[in-house]
């Protein structure tokens, strides 16, 4: 990791803390998710969660991993550190059941809420049954029946998530699915659906979907993007080109109504979710050889173009592009300050 010189300028000073909360009003870097053990002496004070750290299994391809986690009221000192928190556990459940009643996700959002402030910023993601084409259940992908859902999308997650977050809820991401070719509808169908869709939920300007079938990124489906004011997600992942090379397929447009965008740096380019999660964990270090330079320049020059064009641009970081988020945002802030 590039060391700052002695002679820190002021940003670099903070920087050099995993302070990204002062860089520009348009420029806002977070990370998918928080609550990382492996981030303590970082963006967590060790003697803050002594005795208070949990343990739980996660099954990735096949092995299973053990994650240490810190209480949800970590996240007051993850926002002394990063101006924006995207929260990913809403996208595996809905915050309302189906007869209306509280979910067990609607009540860990509320005891996050009791611990942001009004200047602390939240992307939350659309559950996976209306957002998905195809879920997993019982190890495999099945068909979604609730697939772009208004009823769904409205009643247990838009209402209840605006009445949890109220002015700190900045964005929504409808997450696609990566679609097979012999499987995926032409561009001119997911057109049709997502614009009778978005014509169904209420009006909003924090909508922003990501695609993750690059033939999606297609003049059809940007049309109605721009129509409903849906911004388009800019995700370096696996299987989809270059986020400059996506932003070029959109002519550099702005879809979103707010004059928002959100880049997600998820995964390594050609590298698959289980592989890059198998040598990022346990997400306390940087694993030099997954962190692609052409993801550090894409992303530094998205922050020059929120400032120079005026537009809000969140970069949330995934531990899984490179070892350990906090550790990614400050090279990516070392560049960008250097530049």
């Amino acid at each position: 990791m590039k060391k700052a010189p002695n002679n820190l300028s002021g940003d670099a000073q903070q920087t050099e803390k995993y302070r990204f909360r002062h860089l520009h009003p348009n420029i806002r870097i977070g990370t998918a998710s928080d609550r990382y053990a492996g981030w303590i002496g970082q963006i967590y004070t060790q003697t803050h969660y002594a005795g208070r750290i949990n343990r739980r299994s996660n099954k990735v391809g096949g092995k299973t991993f053990q994650e240490e986690v810190l209480p949800v009221e970590s996240v007051a000192e993850y926002f002394e550190h990063f101006p924006v928190l995207e929260i990913d556990y809403t996208f595996y459940s809905p915050l309302l059941e189906e007869d209306g009643k509280t979910a067990k996700n609607f009540h860990v959002l509320r005891t996050y809420a009791r611990h942001i402030t009004e200047n602390d910023h939240v992307v939350l993601k659309v559950p996976q049954i209306v957002s998905a084409q195809k879920i997993r259940r019982s190890g495999k992908h099945i068909k979604n029946e609730t697939y772009l859902d208004p009823a769904i999308f409205t009643k247990r997650f838009y209402e209840p998530a605006n009445d949890i977050l109220g002015a700190s809820l900045n964005g929504m991401i409808f997450e696609q699915e990566y679609q097979r070719k012999q499987e995926r509808k032409p561009a001119a169908e997911m057109a049709e659906d997502l614009d009778r869709f978005f014509g169904s939920i209420p009006p909003d300007t924090r909508y922003h979907i990501e695609f993750r079938t690059e033939a999606y990124l297609s003049a059809p489906v940007f049309e109605v993007l721009e129509k409903h004011g849906v911004g388009q997600v800019l995700s370096h992942w696996t299987w989809l080109p270059s986020l400059r090379k996506q932003l070029a397929k959109a002519d550099d447009r702005i879809f979103n109504s707010g004059k928002k965008r959100i880049a997600r740096l998820m995964t390594p380019r050609g590298i698959r979710y289980e592989d890059a999660y198998a040598r990022a964990h346990p997400f306390d270090k940087p694993v030099d050889e997954m962190l692609q330079t052409g993801m550090l320049a894409d992303t530094v020059a998205l922050m020059k173009k929120a400032v120079q064009e005026n537009v809000e641009t969140s970069i949330i970081i995934n531990n899984r592009a490179g070892g350990n988020a906090p550790l990614i945002a400050r090279r990516i802030v070392d560049e960008y300050l250097a530049k």
